[in-house]
């Protein structure tokens, strides 16, 4: 016995989510989003993201987000910014502004046409730059800027190659320093901006990543870097977000998002059920 599931895929200038609407969050479990995530066997994506009935008056939707590891962190910039737009299309509007219930707090989003798809500024809320922190991986110690934007970051500002992001990130991770885990930027400043590449916890290495985007000139501007409350160019392999941080910690963050494609797929029956 099967179950025919309606999904959309978007993006988020290349960090890619399965969007599904939803009654409640077991409609599917966490073991069939991390199926239904792989690039191969599945319909492939970086996560699921629920479209749910709100918890909190005045928002459109609640947002769940499952990693494609399973795990669900408390906040996704960019996943956010996807909902936004699915919301906005199941409205039939091009344009408007809506707020999403979130399990990092209630976000504001302004959706705006922009090509085949939308640009959707966020209201990120407050971005937190909480200060140096040393730690020891790889029989290495590593000095390191911690974050919150929602969710855990440790943002490194150096040249690293790809080879030692790929190795650096999951330990940096998994460290023992994070309990619940941390997101992970490698950054450099350069003229035109920030060039940032992120291993997202959960994830592994994203083409974007829109909470590190903001931590990342979070740190920045306490660092001197950048000037709060001037927006800031940060460029990501899929793209580039506009990040604006003001004096308060307060946080904004624009960018491209497009409906890719929808479809449906078959699911064991009771597959819900199973944890």
């Amino acid at each position: 016995m099967t179950t025919t599931l309606a999904f959309s895929k978007y993006e988020g200038i290349g960090n890619d989510f399965i969007v599904i609407d939803a009654a409640g969050d077991s409609v599917i479990h966490r073991a069939q989003a991390v199926d239904l995530c792989d690039r191969h066997f599945g319909i492939g994506a970086d996560g699921v993201l629920l479209v749910l009935p709100p918890r909190a008056d005045g928002c459109a939707a609640r947002m769940l987000v499952i990693n494609a590891d399973g795990s669900v962190p408390e906040m996704c910039g960019n996943g956010l910014r996807c909902v936004a737009l699915c919301i906005a299309r199941r409205q039939g509007v091009r344009a408007g502004v809506l707020s999403i219930d979130t399990d990092a707090g209630v976000r504001t989003c302004a959706v705006e046409p922009f090509g085949d798809g939308a640009l959707v500024t966020v209201d990120m809320g407050v971005v937190h730059a909480l200060g140096p922190a040393r730690i020891q991986v790889e029989s290495r110690t590593i000095d390191l800027e911690v974050a919150e934007a929602g969710n855990p970051h440790a943002v490194l500002f150096g040249h690293f190659d790809r080879k030692e992001m790929e190795r650096l990130g999951p330990a940096i991770e998994k460290c023992s320093a994070f309990p619940s885990g941390t997101n992970v930027e490698f950054a450099r400043a350069s003229p035109r901006g920030i060039e940032l590449t992120v291993w997202e916890r959960g994830v592994g290495m994203t083409l974007a990543c829109g909470t590190g985007a903001c931590a990342t000139v979070a740190v920045a501007a306490r660092a001197g870097f950048v000037d709060c409350g001037v927006p800031v160019a940060v460029h990501l392999p899929g793209g580039t977000l506009t990040v604006t941080v003001h004096a308060d910690g307060s946080t904004s963050m624009r960018g491209a998002t497009r409906h890719v494609f929808s479809g449906s797929i078959e699911l064991p029956s009771g597959a819900a059920q199973k944890g």
